[in-house]
């Protein structure tokens, strides 16, 4: 078996420590740790954390191959110290059979670089009018756990109510993508100041909060587990506070994209800030980030959503929505909230692996970074900066909004059950 020495790396930000991994596993912690026969990465000033967990990737396989493979998404993950991601199941075919679920579980585990743990459909073709094979796709070899038409919201009660009613059996979750549709027709952006003086069609903070207002008090009634999608407002973040203080299980969890960009930046009308939902106004930006420091926002999930060059090179009201956030997550979650105080490593690992892994009942992953321990592992350079070029991505889609910009933090080394899958920056 191959062991692989990490020395004297920070465990969480804390005091340097040796890590040695032996085949699956770690198999020891702690200072001098003998190195015969074993790899040295030499990882002094290095912040080791647990792999990262991605709750909502759209991996885009099968069907729209020519934005994103289920192995380019996976090399995308990897680069960005991911190792395991959720799979959305806005795919074509749309992933609402025990066959597509199993489809997109064989190919993540044929391409070796994080565990692909698909979502299956909410919903038959995500259409919001008949419950999918939530029982079939929960028994099949993908053992679907997280169910969620995202991308569209399940906006019938009575079919959302019933959802969390059936998942109740296996310990399932919906996650929503609260978007009330009548609310949103034409939405083009954030309603508000920016929106009105540019005259494009605004998307009301009310779209996404009444949706959540609802939802928790559903899961409340059926007493089932429900997570929210990408939350965005800081309305958003009230009800949510409001339900976890009454004991409700509700989680939620916010992107990298809303603790960094506002609505200012569409002045520009460049479609690689137009994302669903919408960026939106400072004051939201600060709420989120404080409600992520504090716990009330359960984890970042990337909603990385890659899109071919047509897509988003053309005039806003015909651009796709989304943006590809795999490779940044960590360095934006390091500006906004290791960078500004609030929240430590140990904040980071528990926000970006441990709750992820959690939420979504994902076994050998999110676990402490100790002896007996499966080696999956994240291993950054803090003090790296560097421009994003999306040149360099190994995402099959360049739909970045950060292209240019200085970010702080750099994974160099990302381990999944012992096997190097990045090395110095670089796939393995």
């Amino acid at each position: 078996m191959s062991k692989i020495l990490i020395r004297g790396a920070k465990v969480l930000g804390g005091e340097p420590q040796d890590v040695l991994i032996e085949g699956e596993n770690i198999v020891a912690t702690g200072t001098g740790l003998d190195a015969e026969g074993a790899t040295v990465i030499e990882a002094a000033g290095q912040i080791l954390l647990p792999g990262l967990v991605d709750l909502h990737t759209h991996l885009r396989e099968p069907g729209r191959e020519d934005s994103e493979t289920v192995l380019t998404g996976t090399k995308a993950a990897a680069v960005g110290g991911f190792t395991a991601v959720h799979a959305m199941a806005n795919t074509f075919p749309v992933a609402d059979t025990a066959g597509v679920v199993e489809q997109v579980w064989r190919l993540g585990k044929e391409s070796g670089y994080c565990d692909v743990q698909p979502v299956g459909a909410v919903t038959v073709g995500l259409e919001g009018k008949q419950l999918a094979e939530l029982g079939a796709m929960h028994d099949s070899a993908a053992g679907v756990k997280v169910f969620s038409d995202d991308g569209k919201c399940v906006d019938d009660a009575v079919i959302m109510r019933r959802a969390l009613e059936y998942v109740k059996a296996f310990d399932g979750v919906v996650a929503q993508h609260a978007q009330e549709p009548r609310l949103t027709e034409g939405a083009q952006m954030n309603e508000g100041v920016v929106s009105a003086e540019l005259g494009l069609g605004g998307w009301p903070a009310v779209a996404e909060e009444s949706i959540i207002a609802r939802d928790v008090l559903l899961a409340a009634h059926v007493g089932s587990r429900v997570h929210i999608c990408h939350l965005s407002t800081a309305g958003s973040v009230e009800i949510i506070r409001w339900a976890k203080s009454k004991g409700w299980d509700v989680t939620a969890e916010v992107t990298p994209h809303h603790l960094l960009l506002t609505d200012e930046l569409v002045r520009t009308y460049n479609p690689v800030y137009k994302v669903n939902p919408p960026l939106r106004t400072e004051a939201d930006v600060m709420a989120l980030r404080e409600a992520l420091a504090d716990g009330t926002i359960d984890c970042v999930a990337t909603d990385h959503a890659p899109h071919p060059h047509e897509d988003k090179d053309c005039e806003w009201a015909a651009a796709a929505m989304g943006m590809v956030g795999l490779e940044t997550a960590l360095s934006v979650v390091q500006q906004t909230m290791v960078d500004t105080g609030l929240l430590d490593w140990a904040g980071v690992a528990d926000r970006m692996s441990l709750r992820p892994a959690a939420i979504g009942r994902l076994e050998g992953h999110g676990r402490p970074v100790s002896a007996g321990e499966p080696a999956n592992l994240t291993l950054v350079d803090p003090a790296y900066r560097g421009a994003v070029d999306p040149a360099g991505f190994a995402s099959r889609s360049r739909n970045t909004p950060y292209e240019g910009r200085e970010l702080p933090g750099r994974v160099t080394h990302t381990f999944l059950r012992g096997r190097a899958t990045v090395v110095d920056g670089k796939l393995a």
